[in-house]
């Protein structure tokens, strides 16, 4: 995207051609203009391949090094240092991206060609962390009513008789005298947790973020849209394979498995992708992804009891058939309207970015 020189400014001019002084919305706009000058170009020209192949080798091998315990072991996800692995996982992207950003191709602006900063304008950035929230959150429980629909899936919003598995498994597993809780005091407690658990999943998320939408998206935008979208969800899902390979997620161990997690994040990250370019922020792909993460596994909750015990009701989840319906919808939605290439420089409006 094209960016003016420090010193150009924009002018109002007034009745009969006389020059008005710039409102303080100009002036800001104006600021913004000479920083991203200053930056330039927050977008390359060009892919660097190099640096992609090192983000890419960092990422790819950093995440099995991480995951190896649980390979060696022969313990796989039920290895006792699964639940730290995993995340730690999760910041091999943030390690590829320090070391290319400050070592192999080192921007102007680090924090605005990751899309940190800036925050500007504000009103943009946080209507996306809400949408980002929102969307993200409805969509595993959509995706079980239309898994539910397509008889992939039971849902037991009557009954709960998957919350009361939950709570059958949990008096189990504390070995003494069964608790009494409802199924529907679990139901609202885990409602009420979604924002907060989102918050908190938010934290590992970035640790991917920060890689996928944040360096490699604008990285291979050189590409198209549609290209660099479509490339970097098909990298971030091949990247999961350590996990993936042992029976993470689909429950399987072969190329099927990993096939499945691939086309599950390409689709979901042309989603997320279009949130970090039409924000010009990497935050809303943050919070995006943390939502996935807790919304995806406290909604299962509501499938029916044999459901959960069923490996094959995964492919009635949003992991599965359903997802991907409903995200390829979304984005056949953000063709149609043209919202998928509308990208504003960082810290301007759309209609700031055009003058």
């Amino acid at each position: 995207m094209p960016a003016p020189t420090p010193a150009a400014t924009h002018v109002n001019t007034g009745p009969a051609g006389m020059l008005a002084l710039p409102s303080r919305r100009e002036d800001a706009a104006n600021r913004q203009r000479a920083k991203n000058a200053a930056a330039a170009p927050i977008v390359p020209t060009k892919v660097p391949w190099l640096a992609v192949g090192v983000f890419v080798a960092i990422a790819f091998v950093g995440a099995w090094l991480v995951a190896m315990p649980l390979w060696i072991s022969g313990e796989g996800l039920a290895h006792p240092l699964f639940g730290l692995l995993a995340p730690a996982m999760m910041f091999t992207p943030a390690l590829a991206t320090l070391v290319v950003v400050l070592w192999v191709r080192r921007p102007a602006s680090i924090p605005r060609s990751l899309g940190l900063s800036p925050i500007r304008p504000a009103g943009r950035t946080w209507l996306f962390i809400a949408l980002a929230f929102v969307f993200f959150t409805a969509l595993p429980f959509l995706a079980m009513l239309l898994g539910h629909a397509l008889g992939l899936i039971r849902v037991d919003l009557v009954d709960l008789s998957g919350v009361q598995a939950v709570i059958d498994a949990l008096n189990e597993t504390a070995g003494g005298e069964a608790v009494p809780i409802d199924a529907s005091v679990v139901v609202v407690m885990t409602l009420i947790s979604l924002p907060f658990l989102t918050a908190l999943n938010s934290v590992a998320a970035f640790g991917e973020e920060i890689g996928w939408r944040g360096w490699l998206l604008p990285a291979l935008r050189p590409l198209g849209t549609v290209w660099a979208l479509v490339a970097s969800g098909a990298i971030w899902g091949l990247w999961h394979a350590p996990l993936i390979l042992l029976g993470y997620n689909y429950q399987r161990t072969d190329l099927l498995g990993l096939l499945a997690m691939v086309a599950f994040c390409v689709l979901t990250g042309v989603v997320i992708g279009w949130m970090r370019l039409r924000s010009a922020s990497v935050w809303p792909a943050v919070i995006a992804h943390g939502a996935i993460n807790t919304a995806t596994t406290q909604f299962l909750i509501f499938a029916d009891a044999d459901s959960l015990a069923d490996d094959q009701g995964i492919w009635g989840s949003l992991l599965g058939w359903p997802g991907w319906i409903l995200l390829a919808a979304t984005i056949l939605v953000l063709v149609i309207t043209r919202q998928l290439w509308k990208q504003p420089e960082p810290g301007l409006t759309l209609a700031e970015s055009r003058v």
